[in-house]
């Protein structure tokens, strides 16, 4: 109870103290996002990336039920070109049916198909994963998160500050240290500095080198090959299958407060209008 105490006079100081989640779970840092704000917008070159390290590492684990593979070619998202996605499709096999004979059969996926999960059913996935099976990633960037207490919920509300989730699934996956001296890690656990309770039962899933990046002109990979990198790419990615509207919503939402604004000012003047008719005298005769 003192240490929280001592924690919150800190922030209401502006002292600098180190913040604590729930469970004495660091705060995960605060990072810089492309689509931070009212005007932020995803980076297409980014999401492409996310994507690459999703389908070759996270992909053989967690499923992506809420998305098709026509959506990477819709506006707001990574905008793969139709053929590319066409491509891509084609790569997967997914069930379809009952045929003539009533029989199930696979075929190669198209383009209005969703991503086919690496598991027929949860059962078999949680078989596969020690007994518990891995999350749908589709909506995890919105879906996990974390609380900043006061004050900075009010300073939030000033800088819009909303990437709690995106902040804390690149934590997670950049998160995986030794434990500390002393700590018990049990048996397919692993330690994980910003997993609630530091036990995370999935191992470390990205390493440096481990995807290899599209090339420059100079042949230099696109972005840096580390794990902070893959981290962010592949969230900045989730969020975007988390909120695939984002872009068409902020510039919804911007043009719909130039509209108040304007109607409010026709508003105003219609007013000044109607009543610079009516004299003091006038109005001062009704009411009597």
């Amino acid at each position: 109870m003192m240490k929280r105490t001592l924690l919150i006079a800190a922030a209401v100081l502006g002292l600098s103290a180190p913040a604590l989640a729930a469970e004495g779970t660091p705060v995960p840092p605060q990072l810089k996002w492309s689509f931070h704000g009212p005007f932020g917008t995803f980076d297409r070159a980014q999401l492409q990336r996310g994507f690459k390290i999703y389908r070759e590492v996270c992909s053989s684990c967690h499923s992506l039920n809420y998305v098709a593979f026509r959506n990477l070619a819709e506006p707001g998202g990574p905008e793969f070109s139709e053929a590319q996605v066409r491509a891509l499709a084609a790569e997967y096999k997914v069930q379809d049916g009952p045929n003539d004979a009533g029989d199930m059969f696979e075929r190669p996926a198209r383009p209005a198909d969703h991503f086919p999960a690496p598991f027929p059913n949860e059962n078999a996935a949680a078989a596969a994963n020690g007994g518990k099976a891995p999350p749908d990633l589709s909506l995890m960037a919105k879906a996990r998160t974390y609380e900043r207490g006061f004050p900075w919920f009010v300073f939030d509300m000033f800088t819009q500050f909303a990437e709690t989730g995106p902040d804390y699934v690149h934590a997670v996956l950049d998160g995986y240290k030794e434990p500390p001296a002393g700590s018990q890690v049990p048996a397919g656990g692993h330690y994980n500095e910003y997993f609630p309770g530091h036990i995370i039962a999935m191992p470390k899933p990205l390493s440096d080198g481990q995807v290899e990046y599209p090339k420059d002109a100079n042949g230099q990979p696109q972005a840096p090959e580390t794990v902070d990198q893959y981290s962010r790419d592949v969230t900045a990615f989730l969020m975007w299958t988390a909120e695939p509207k984002l872009e068409a919503r902020k510039r919804i939402g911007f043009q719909a407060i130039l509209f108040l604004i304007l109607l409010s000012g026709l508003l105003y003047f219609t007013k000044k209008k109607v009543w610079a008719k009516v004299g003091h005298s006038d109005v001062t005769a009704t009411h009597s």
